[in-house]
């Protein structure tokens, strides 16, 4: 089994095929023989003439709906005291969640103020 020679790097990658559109093209990019990633004819012709990508880039965070993060209240302002920390930018501060938390209905599903009305019900 002989797999193609171009090599793409993680980032270039997740660059190019993170909105899952992108995705459309890896088995073209990935064909060769014996390859089970390569491009199979389809049972049925295609109907479809058109179709509609939507992306909605962002919404809310974890941290600011179900997810508490204690650490990061007690972190909150400061610089996080971790040290190898390679990133593409500089590294700011903690921020914690502008939201409190609580825990809610008989489950005690700890939610943030944002849902608490959707919490009750679990």
């Amino acid at each position: 089994m002989e797999y193609p020679t171009t090599q793409f790097s993680r980032r270039q990658v997740l660059d190019t095929a993170g909105t899952g559109l992108g995705m459309l093209a890896l088995p073209s990019l990935l064909q060769a023989a014996g390859n089970p990633l390569t491009l199979k004819s389809p049972q049925q012709p295609p109907q479809a003439k058109h179709i509609i990508h939507i992306y909605l880039n962002g919404g809310p965070s974890q941290v600011d709906t179900w997810d508490p993060k204690p650490e990061l209240t007690k972190w909150d302002g400061k610089k996080l005291p971790i040290r190898n920390l390679s990133t593409e930018r500089e590294t700011g501060v903690a921020l914690a969640s502008p939201f409190r938390f609580d825990q809610y209905g008989e489950s005690g599903l700890w939610c943030s103020e944002v849902f608490q009305e959707t919490a009750l019900h679990q």
